[in-house]
Parts: structure tokens; sequence; C-alpha cells
């Protein structure tokens, strides 16, 4: 059996939670003796019994893979549309229907929204986005599949361990406007809750990026910034010593630091986003995406906490979804066949 693996966006132009997602789906899949390739593009010769395409393809992609007897599986991040309310992905949904029933077909095929209901399987990380996949792209139920992101087993043994917790709280996250590392540092220093914050920017250049940096040497006893940490094995021991996870980013699909952070039975604090109370519920703490006042107000109250806090709950380790989606595989070549 051999997969293809394809994407849209080169990873040395932005890297993130997708690429830690499709370099260690890939490699898990491959420990389970499956043959596992980078789609080529410029390869006629190249050959494939399924593509898995992360991200959305043009409906006439899979049209072209379908002629070639390849069923193909899409798995895609709705970070933006699940991190909206209820009445935007209302309103969005409604303007897709007209759109599809008004628009001509040549203006409208670009946005790839026949995608889900063309696709062999549609993968989606967690319920809520299961649902949106439903609901606004009219993917068929029976064909969307629910398996959430998995951590590596450094992050699981470190659950295990008995290292004694410290007195920090730690944000693992691109330094981006998204992540909003900027807005937590500073409700940090305003609540007085001490910070430590791993990660790098996009571009060290980066206006925001250079706002937090100016804010973490202003105040180095509040704020810890040493930069990103490569070390699994070190990062899994951050996770182990602080008092609790903290992420407030505006958008998020299922953040790989959070499930990180939970396989080290580490305490929560995150965004109150639908994407969160659906994988987390009630095992973790939910702050509004609020000023810096009433974000400072819910940091300490997290602080105070943390230590009485419930643990969350385990994540899947990449070898478990790589056995889900090998499942899902066999089924596809069976019935293809």
């Amino acid at each position: 059996m051999k997969i293809l693996f394809d994407h849209p966006s080169p990873f040395l132009l932005a890297h993130g939670g997708f690429q830690i997602q499709i370099e260690e789906t890939k490699r898990s899949l491959e420990n389970l003796g499956l043959t596992v390739e980078y789609l080529r593009w410029w390869d006629a010769q190249q050959h494939g019994d399924i593509i898995h395409f992360f991200g959305r393809p043009a409906g006439a992609y899979i049209d072209f893979a379908h002629s070639k007897k390849i069923p193909v599986i899409i798995a895609e991040l709705l970070t933006g549309l699940g991190s909206r309310s209820r009445s935007a992905i209302a309103l969005q949904r409604l303007w897709i229907g007209l759109s599809r029933r008004y628009v001509p077909r040549e203006l409208t095929a670009k946005l790839a929204w026949d995608a889900y209901a063309k696709a062999d399987r549609v993968i989606a990380l967690t319920a809520w986005e299961a649902e949106l996949m439903h609901r606004v792209f009219e993917a068929p139920p029976e064909r969307v599949v629910v398996i959430p992101n998995g951590v590596a087993s450094e992050f699981l043994a470190a659950g295990e361990s008995n290292i004694e917790r410290g007195d920090r709280l730690v944000c693992v996250a691109t330094i981006t406007e998204r992540k909003r590392i900027l807005e937590l540092a500073q409700a940090a220093v305003h609540g007085q809750t001490p910070l430590w914050v791993v990660g790098n920017a996009y571009s060290e250049a980066d206006a925001y990026a250079q706002q937090f940096f100016a804010l973490a040497q202003r105040y180095p006893k509040m704020i810890r910034y040493e930069g990103p940490v490569q070390d699994r094995n070190r990062l899994a021991e951050i996770y182990r010593q602080a008092r609790g996870f903290v992420l407030l980013s505006t958008m998020e699909s299922l953040s790989l630091s959070a499930l990180e952070a939970a396989a080290c039975k580490c305490p929560l604090l995150l965004s109150d986003l639908p994407w969160a109370r659906t994988v987390f519920r009630d095992r973790a703490m939910y702050c509004p995406i609020a000023g810096r006042e009433q974000t400072a107000k819910f940091l300490r109250q997290f602080y105070e906490v943390a230590p009485r806090f419930p643990v969350p709950p385990k994540p899947l380790a990449w070898m478990e979804v790589a056995e889900r989606l090998k499942e899902i595989y066999k089924e596809l070549l069976s019935t293809s066949r």
C-alpha cells in the first residue's frame, strides 16, 4: 500500500502545527509498514494507491484522481471558521448556499467547496470541525471521520514522571498576533503572574514580535523568554515543571502544544473557543478573548487554582493516529477494488 501525501503550502515559507501533523503522521505510518511519499507534482511516473491531501484541493483535482481509480482523503484545518461565532457561521453557510445557487460555477470553482462532497473520506480533528464540514460545506456525514492529532512518546512518558512543578505558567506557541503572545505577556505583567514563553516568530523583524521581545527584556523577572526549544525531552520537562499551560489565541483548530501539555498532565487555561470546550470540556479553564485587565484577572485566578485543578484527558499517541488512518486506507482500497 502506497500513500501519497499532498499539501499546497511549502514548509520553508512558514512553520507550524500542520507541518508537525504531516511529518509525524508520515513517520508513524511508515513505522506501521506503509509506504508514504510526498506527491511529486513534476513526476508523471509516480504512482500511489491513495492520495491524502492536507488542506482543501480543487474539485477537479479529485475528479482527475478518481479517473485514475485513486481515492482521495482530505484533511483541512477549519481554524478561522471554527473560531467564529455561531451567527457568523450561519451567515457564511447562507452565503455559500446562495453562491452555489446563483453565482456561475466557474467563479466559485476556485473556492473548492465541492471537494467535501467529492472526497472519499474527510478527516476532522474535532467533533466541532466535523459538524462544520457537514453543515457548512455539505460533506456527507458517513464520510466524515474524527481523528485528533497525536503527541510524541516523550510527552506521554513525561506525564508519568514525578517532577515537581515550579512557579511559572508556560505558553508554547509561535509569536504572532493570532496566538496573542504579546497580549498574554502584558496581562502577566499587569497581574504579576510569572510566565515562560517558548517559541519563535515567523520573522525576527516582525513588528509584533519585536514588541514582545522588548516587553520581555523590560520585565525579565516576570517574563522568561529564551526562544524555541527543539529537543522534545527538554520541552516535555518544561511542560512537566510548569505550574500550568496557557494559550489565549484568537483562532485554533486543535492546538498541538495544548495536547502536549495535556500529555504531561499540565493544567490548562485556554481561550473560550468551541474547539477547546469540545476537546477538554470541564478539564480546562477558559478565558474570554478580552482586554489586558480582564485577561490578567483570569490569568491570576488560574495561577492560584492550577495546583488543584483536574488533570486534562490523555491525548492519543501518533502511532494510534496512524493505526486509525491505516484502517481507513484499507477500507477505501477494499471498496474501490
